[in-house]
């Protein structure tokens, strides 16, 4: 079994992983809207541009998301996305890439577990965890 996140946005699907594909070094696999689906006659027009379903590709691991349709967007609560470096400098990096625009809870600082840890909601409303360096309880 695998597990993954996946994010609901409210209209910004496609920016936000063509920003999580530069930033976190990855690759957007597939992505398609609604009006591409086979679904496309059963949704309102103004869904047609909103995406599906995504997939961004980062090394062996998936990130997916969708858009919601029209009115039953539900902002995230309850969860965030947690990334884990090896490298503080990377760590630090995608941090600071992610906090652009958005609410940093918890700037990107040394802690008793980790050599970089930071908390944030970006841009796009999609909470992180941000651990770098990390002894082996990380």
């Amino acid at each position: 079994m695998k597990l993954n996140p996946y994010l609901a946005f409210d209209g910004r699907c496609r920016d936000a992983f063509e920003f999580y594909e530069r930033t976190l070094g990855g690759r957007l696999s597939f992505i398609q809207t609604f009006g591409e689906s086979p679904m496309a006659s059963t949704m309102p027009a103004e869904a047609h541009d909103r995406v599906m379903h995504a997939t961004l590709q980062i090394g062996d691991q998936v990130l997916q998301g969708a858009d919601a349709p029209p009115g039953q967007f539900t902002a995230p609560a309850g969860f965030c996305v947690a990334t884990h470096f090896d490298d503080v400098a990377e760590g630090e990096r995608v941090f600071s890439a992610l906090a652009q625009n958005g609410t940093v809870q918890m700037p990107f600082q040394p802690t008793f577990w980790a050599k970089g840890f930071g908390m944030l909601i970006d841009q796009f409303g999609t909470p992180w965890i941000v651990n770098a360096g990390q002894g082996t309880g990380g």
